[in-house]
């Protein structure tokens, strides 16, 4: 599917923790801009460091899929550990920013097993310089995470971008 938002799990079901449902408005994404994303996950194991995600970009160019590289941490990316991440963004023993700390939604590894539900929530994406590849266009992007060498879980997005 070219253009238009879209996303599936891509762990047949079989990982144990699936993406049930996601949604993000407006399509296009606009930068800066707001963004609305509902989301709800349902994980069967508690989930630890090191969390390693492993993330493809690509990019539409004509009838063409064009991997993008990984440059200062955005694009075709592996993090080793998303938990280390996580606590530098935000210190432990600090509470969670909203709306996570509404919805019980945890923000620091280890995260335990069981559904979690993010209602529509309203997010200010910020008028950031994106390099030029990174731009107006077409998106696909697959993330896998895993611990240990096992998959825990993996996602497929579609998604346009528009920078104002």
């Amino acid at each position: 599917q070219a253009g238009g938002f879209a996303w599936e799990d891509c762990g047949g079901g079989r990982d144990p923790v699936v993406l049930q449902s996601l949604s993000v408005a407006p399509d296009p994404i606009s930068i800066p801009g707001s963004l609305r994303v509902s989301a709800a996950v349902n994980s069967k194991k508690a989930v630890a460091s090191p969390l390693k995600v492993v993330v493809v970009v690509e990019k539409a160019l004509g009838d063409l899929w064009i991997q993008l590289p990984c440059i200062d941490d955005l694009g075709s990316c592996t993090y080793d550990d998303v938990c280390t991440i996580l606590d530098n963004l935000i210190p432990p023993g600090t509470t969670c920013p909203e709306p996570l700390l509404t919805y019980g939604i945890p923000c620091h590894c280890p995260f335990k097993a069981g559904s979690y539900s993010l209602p529509a929530s309203d997010f200010i994406l910020p008028d950031v310089e994106l390099p030029s590849w990174m731009t107006n266009g077409n998106y696909r992007v697959r993330a896998v995470a895993s611990n240990g060498g096992v998959e825990l879980g993996c996602v497929k997005v579609a998604f346009s971008l528009q920078a104002k």
